[in-house]
């Protein structure tokens, strides 16, 4: 199983399931997300059929475990604070922020971005925090850091920042703007590493 797909299954399942306080805290999932109820077969089958635990709620982020497949997953997740089309107010699925760490693979504080639709194929997204910028690799509707070298000094920035700033093409050509706050991923990524070291 892909690690793109066990993410956007777990988000699934967080979303669909209402496991995520985090929806909730912030606001109600938008009537879009509500009315797809197929999300949550997909989630079930590739999630094997676990569904992920609310471990704490740290300003807008929420930190969460899973053990897909018997692995430990471990994962921070914000939806973003604003979001911008071009042109204006297309319709999307909802955006997501992630931090995961899994530590069978021996992988800590990965970043995803889960953009809410399926971004034009060979672009190239960027995220921007701290007055850098990082260039992101695309598939599907996912975002990656391109360069992984960079992934601790973007996920360092990440911590100290105010918010992140993450922009992207559709593949309808609509151009997007996410702002997500950082408020509470320090302390989200403090209680993950405590909670998924093994």
């Amino acid at each position: 199983m892909s690690v793109r797909r066990m993410l956007t299954a777990l988000a699934a399942t967080v979303m669909v399931c209402g496991v995520a306080s985090l929806v909730q805290a912030q606001s109600a999932p938008p009537k879009a997300a509500a009315a797809k109820p197929a999300a949550a077969a997909p989630a079930a089958a590739v999630a094997g059929g676990t569904e992920p635990t609310l471990i704490g709620q740290f300003g807008t982020w929420g930190a969460y475990s899973a053990t897909p497949n018997g692995k430990k997953v471990c994962f921070a997740l914000a939806k973003p604070s604003s979001s911008k089309t071009n042109p204006p107010n297309r319709p999307r699925d909802p955006a997501y922020a992630f931090v995961s760490t899994r530590p069978a693979e021996k992988v800590t504080n990965e970043v995803s971005i889960m953009i809410g639709y399926t971004l034009k194929p060979g672009s190239e997204s960027t995220l921007e925090v701290g007055g850098a910028s990082y260039a992101m690799y695309t598939q599907g509707d996912g975002l990656w850091i391109k360069n992984a070298a960079e992934e601790e000094r973007m996920v360092d920035a990440m911590r100290k920042a105010a918010d992140v700033t993450v922009k992207g093409v559709s593949a309808k050509g609509t151009e997007t703007i996410d702002t997500f706050s950082m408020k509470g991923l320090a302390q989200a990524l403090d209680k993950l590493a405590q909670d998924c070291r093994r």
